[in-house]
């Protein structure tokens, strides 16, 4: 009898708490966190890495992920505005997680289910071609050079989104590193992208996309003079 496969052993880098929580987040974690968890995704509860019911989970409707949702503003409207989806957050900051907890429980919206922790953990048990839409927005920019690879823009990140995303799904990314949007177009093409459009102040104006909600990092983004910049991919046949 063989050994049940595991993941390898990944090094995390990004934050994973931060201020101390306040009583109202605290209450939001131990009594809506358990509930909006996907199952499955750690190893001691699912060892053979079988991967998730997405028709039991979504109801049939169609699958978005947002990537290190942050504070949550941009998932909670996306739910809100459209209910005919189902969202997946996944955010490993246990900080964001609470404030996106409040945040639910104000909007009441129920299209949605969280991973909180590394999204490479969620890859490993989603069905490929399951996805219609994935957000990459503000990630972490590890600005110094030797930390370029921690990027989400890498390999390590791409190549197993694209195996989970539908041919022509829309992959989108907003920021206001000019290095990270280079890091983007260098890297999301050939994992297995198409450039669809490049809009933003960083590319000479243009709007984002017309659904956009502005997070509190854009917000902090714009006050302190960087420029936004938007990116859209679809995912090739």
């Amino acid at each position: 009898m063989t050994d049940a496969p595991h993941p390898e052993r990944r090094n995390f880098y990004g934050r994973t708490h931060g201020k101390t929580l306040r009583a109202s987040q605290k209450t939001y974690l131990a009594e809506d966190l358990g509930k909006l968890s996907l199952p499955g995704i750690r190893v001691a509860d699912n060892p053979d890495r079988t991967p998730l019911d997405i028709a039991a989970l979504t109801g049939g409707r169609p699958l978005w992920l947002e990537v290190g949702f942050g504070g949550g503003e941009h998932l909670v409207h996306m739910a809100a505005r459209y209910p005919e989806m189902f969202i997946i957050g996944c955010e490993p900051f246990v900080n964001g997680v609470a404030m996106l907890l409040g945040k639910i429980r104000d909007a009441g919206v129920t299209n949605l289910a969280l991973h909180p922790g590394d999204v490479r953990d969620l890859f490993d048990v989603l069905p490929d071609a399951c996805l219609d839409k994935a957000f990459l927005n503000y990630p972490d920019p590890w600005p110094k050079a030797r930390h370029h690879r921690r990027r989400f823009v890498t390999p390590e990140y791409l190549l197993p989104l694209a195996r989970k995303m539908k041919p022509g799904a829309e992959f989108r990314v907003a920021t206001d590193i000019p290095d990270y949007i280079r890091q983007t177009l260098e890297e999301v093409p050939p994992a297995g992208f198409d450039l669809i459009s490049t809009t933003g102040a960083g590319f000479g104006g243009g709007e984002a996309w017309s659904d956009w909600f502005s997070t509190r990092y854009e917000q902090k983004a714009l006050r302190e003079g960087r420029d936004p910049h938007y990116v859209t991919f679809h995912r090739q046949a």
